[in-house]
């Protein structure tokens, strides 16, 4: 690569990666105002959305690795949540010491109703402004940022919590 063609890349990847950072907050901020509609905080909203999305039949211990939390933290998230009326659990069909933890079907309705409109307009946007061949591209890059994304946050979970002192001097490495 030629130097003239390494300097043309770099606005282009500093774009993307501004776009990215910026469509991240975007999204963090969808994510707190849907949290705060339901009157729970984010980590209970991510145990709601892994339970829509991605694992609509859940055991607890399940669900803890996903969110990187202790089984006491993800019983008191789940208590919470049973009591909000957002989630029920019922016993496992063949261990009687494990639960089955699923969305109830009146917080599926109400997720769904404050979501469809933002999937519904974003299906249309892309609809309406890529190429297939664009659409493959994009999700491409997509898949590959989450497993990045997911790589290193598996890393930040390996590691034992910063105190004070060490804070102070990563933030001011950064």
């Amino acid at each position: 690569m030629s130097a003239e063609t390494a300097d043309a890349k770099e606005p282009s990847q500093q774009g993307l990666g501004e776009a990215t950072r910026a469509y991240q907050a975007a999204v963090d901020d969808f994510d707190r105002e849907l949290a705060r509609l339901f009157g729970i905080n984010e980590t209970d909203l991510r145990c709601l959305e892994i339970l829509l999305l991605e694992l609509p039949e859940a055991l607890p211990s399940q669900l803890a690795e996903r969110l990187g939390l202790t089984t006491g933290s993800t019983t008191a998230l789940l208590d919470r949540l049973e009591k909000a009326g957002h989630l029920a659990r019922s016993p496992h069909p063949t261990d009687r010491r494990k639960s089955i933890v699923r969305a109830t079907p009146a917080f599926q309705k109400a997720a769904y109703d404050l979501m469809a409109p933002l999937v519904d307009e974003g299906h249309q946007m892309v609809a309406d402004n890529y190429t297939p061949q664009q659409i493959a591209t994009i999700t491409d890059y997509l898949r590959r940022a989450i497993a990045l994304q997911q790589r290193h946050t598996r890393q930040l979970r390996s590691m034992p919590r910063m105190r004070g002192a060490e804070q102070d001097t990563t933030a001011s490495r950064g």
